[in-house]
């Protein structure tokens, strides 16, 4: 098990260097619209328009003044709540700046150029990204009809040299859910030597049974988490990986591991703020489903999403469509090769999607 390839010190600066292009933030600016106008509505990136809860804010305030500091204490800080609130040990939780940190690591340290990347199409780029900068092979696998991972056909693309099975449950860019039972299915016939990469950064919005106790039952599986999304801290990056502590100990190496305190401190803080994630989750689902009321109503097809975020069929080429939202000052998301007419949509706050809804209309017309 493990990397089957080595890198020089040369070699790895690259790699390393190569994080910030693959980085979270980055791909987020395949939606870049440049310096958009102070009431422009931005739907574009999957963020939370909420942002931080009061609680974090102040904690974060607070913190500022011991800036000069490194403060590794709230990173152990952090891990040690991830790994005690998902009954792990505490060996086995290790927060990051960010969910897009791990994932990287998690693929230069499982891929090579004989170890392949198995993800969805369409899924998160990332991955695939960090995969095909080291030559790893990376094999795409159209979901099913019902916009679920296809397990079987990702072990059939994967074969025997799969290094990495990549699954973001509920899905991004659709906002779908694959079944437990097909993750379960994908981790106990994988090929040895490889591993299961679970992306739970959106998985508070949905109802769905997080696979963290895959870890506790020693299985060889990664767990992410992030704090960008229900929690609203995209630009403060903390995020987390759950793992048994021989496979996060194979990717901590590539990265050196320093977390901002501002998130941190921010992170632990919003763990403890009771009734936050139902909250949130219940205000975004309202929202959301109100706008997909909206659309059934007008006739426009989308898939049924249960995560903040939502691709709808334009029925031409969405960059069309893009483009003429822009000029109603209101900026949606990218779209997929694989779908051509589909564009992501960021669920907002009310007032924003009252916006789109408008928008959209007039575009669409």
């Amino acid at each position: 098990m493990g990397q089957s390839w080595a890198l020089s010190r040369r070699a790895f600066g690259g790699v390393a260097s190569a994080l910030t292009i693959l980085s979270e933030s980055a791909l987020a600016q395949l939606s870049f619209v440049g310096e958009p106008a102070a009431d422009a509505v931005m739907l574009n990136a999957n963020e939370n328009p909420l942002g931080p809860c009061p609680e974090a804010l102040e904690a974060m305030n607070g913190v500022l003044k011991r800036g000069g500091r490194y403060l590794f204490g709230e990173t152990m800080k952090l891990s040690r709540t991830l790994a005690q609130q998902e009954g792990l040990p505490d060996d086995c939780a290790r927060a990051f700046a960010g969910s897009s940190d791990p994932l990287h690591r998690t693929v230069l340290a499982f891929c090579s150029p004989s170890r392949s990347f198995v993800v969805a199409n369409p899924g998160y780029e990332a991955g695939e990204r960090a995969a095909q900068f080291i030559g790893a092979p990376v094999h795409q696998v159209p979901l099913t009809k019902s916009y679920a991972h296809d397990v079987k056909a990702m072990l059939a693309a994967g074969g025997n040299s799969a290094g990495v099975f990549y699954l973001c449950n509920p899905n991004n860019p659709t906002g779908t859910l694959t079944a437990r039972e097909d993750i379960e299915y994908l981790v106990k016939n994988k090929p040895a030597g490889s591993i299961v990469m679970v992306d739970e950064a959106y998985i508070h919005f949905s109802d769905a049974k997080p696979c963290t106790d895959m870890v506790a039952a020693g299985k060889d599986v990664i767990v992410l988490r992030t704090f960008s999304k229900i929690y609203g801290m995209a630009g403060l990056r903390a995020g987390a990986a759950f793992g048994r502590p021989d496979l996060l100990g194979k990717m901590l190496g590539f990265g050196t591991g320093y977390t901002p305190t501002t998130g941190m401190v921010g992170a632990s803080v919003s763990l403890s703020v009771k009734d936050l994630v139902p909250q949130r989750k219940k205000y975004t689902q309202d929202v959301r489903e109100g706008v997909f009321s909206w659309m059934t109503q007008k006739g426009f097809s989308f898939v049924p999403s249960v995560s903040n975020k939502f691709m709808v069929d334009v029925k031409r080429p969405a960059r069309e469509v893009i483009a003429g939202m822009a000029k109603q000052n209101v900026y949606v998301g990218r779209a997929w090769p694989i779908w051509p007419s589909h564009v992501r949509v960021t669920v907002g706050t009310r007032e924003e999607m009252e916006k789109f809804k408008t928008a959209f209309a007039r575009v669409m017309a």
